[in-house]
This record gives C-alpha cells, structure tokens and sequence, in this order.
C-alpha cells in the first residue's frame, strides 16, 4: 500500500467526501468484507488495506479537523493510516470492524499536539461570535454546532473542553465527535468500559458546570436514551 499523502489522502482520491469502495488488489469483493478480513487479506497482500482507507478516510479526518484544524488534518489522518499499516499484524482479527481501532490511533497522534489543541480553543472561546463561529470561521461540530450557536455557548464550550483534562477530553470527544459507543470508545483508548464512563461523566459534569447546565456534547442517541 502506497502511503497517502496531503490532498490525496483528504480527498480519497475521488473527491472530498467519498463513500465509494473500489475493489483493491486482486479481491474483486473486497469492497464487500469485513474490516476484519481486509486486514487479513492485507498481510499477504498489501494494496488490500487500501480498502480501509476508502471506508474511513473521511471521518477520521472530520475528527482530527475538529480538534486540531482542517490544516493539521491532512497530515495527522494520513499519518493514522500509515500507523495501521505498519500495525497490522497486531489488528485482532476478531474484532469484525477497524473503526475503533483507527480512531484510537488518531486519538493518540493528537495526543501530541495537546499544547496546540488547548491554545485553539482557547482562541475559539476568545474569538467565538453571536453567530456560533470562532477565530478559524470554522463550525465547531457538524452535528452540535446549530446547538451550541442557538445556545450562545459555543465559546464557552470551546473553553470547558480546553480546561478538560486530556484524559477526559479525548473520552469526550472520541463519543461525542468521532460517534463511537461506550464499548467502541474503550477499545479505541484502551481502557476499561467503566473508565470510559468514569471519565465521561466527570467530563461532562464539568462542562454543564461551565455552560450553566447545557450539554451540547451529548449524542443524540444518548438523548434518546435519557428522555
């Protein structure tokens, strides 16, 4: 598998926001397989795990762009598919999806950048308009976003989740922006389903803390779930 770069790895080589699944290698339905199997076929032969990036490209940049920029982005997702190139071997072949696994990677490379992360949102809480947009011009989150800007928190969203400690932040943002569930969100940190509760219940608590009770962060599935 040829490492993809820069706009190439954004684009997906078909376009922004592709969904497309082109057969890769010599597997005329690899298109069709398990994430799993992708893996698998991938160690003998390579050009399969390109199959991976095509499925998720795109989120994972969305993820990265959202916490670090559209420009760290390009860079940061590509390098998350280069890693699970490298990791392969070590996928556990009984786990049927890689989106955990993907995410938890990405997660760790912005763990880097956490100095970088926390003057952002800072500058977003300093920056943020009536209108719901911050110093980059950028939405905060495609899907909380209109909450946040109808609320007149984005701002002080973006300097809560500044405040978070990393721990917390990335179990946060991991359910709330990358829309994995509490079992997913545990695999992809590597930590127990209790921890990953543990840490979102006082992320949150801090968050309603600093928003006068609002939670804009909470998925609409959780929504659903509390009523």
């Amino acid at each position: 598998m040829t490492a993809p770069t820069g706009t190439e790895a954004r684009t997906g080589h078909g376009g922004a926001g592709t969904k497309a699944r082109p057969a890769v290698g010599d597997a005329s339905d690899a298109s069709d397989a398990s994430d799993a199997s992708v893996v698998r076929r991938s160690l003998t032969d390579p050009d399969v795990f390109a199959e991976l990036f095509h499925r998720y490209a795109d989120d994972i940049h969305r993820y990265v762009a959202r916490r670090l920029g559209a420009e760290a982005a390009d860079d940061l997702m590509a390098e998350t598919f280069v890693v699970a190139f490298q990791q392969r071997r070590r996928y556990d072949l009984d786990r049927p999806e890689a989106r955990p696994w993907l995410y938890g990677i990405a997660t760790n490379l912005v763990g880097g950048h956490r100095r970088a992360e926390a003057r952002r949102l800072r500058a977003m809480s300093r920056a943020a308009a009536p209108d719901g947009r911050g110093a980059e011009g950028e939405p905060l989150a495609d899907r909380v976003a209109a909450r946040v800007s109808a609320e007149g928190t984005r701002g002080a969203l973006a300097g809560a989740l500044a405040a978070l400690p990393a721990r917390y932040r990335d179990v946060l943002l991991v359910v709330a922006w990358g829309d994995l569930d509490y079992a997913e969100a545990a695999e992809a940190l590597g930590v127990p389903v209790g921890t990953v509760r543990s840490r979102l219940h006082r992320a949150r608590k801090r968050v309603r803390a600093a928003l006068g009770g609002a939670d804009p962060t909470r998925t609409e599935d959780e929504e659903a779930e509390h009523g």
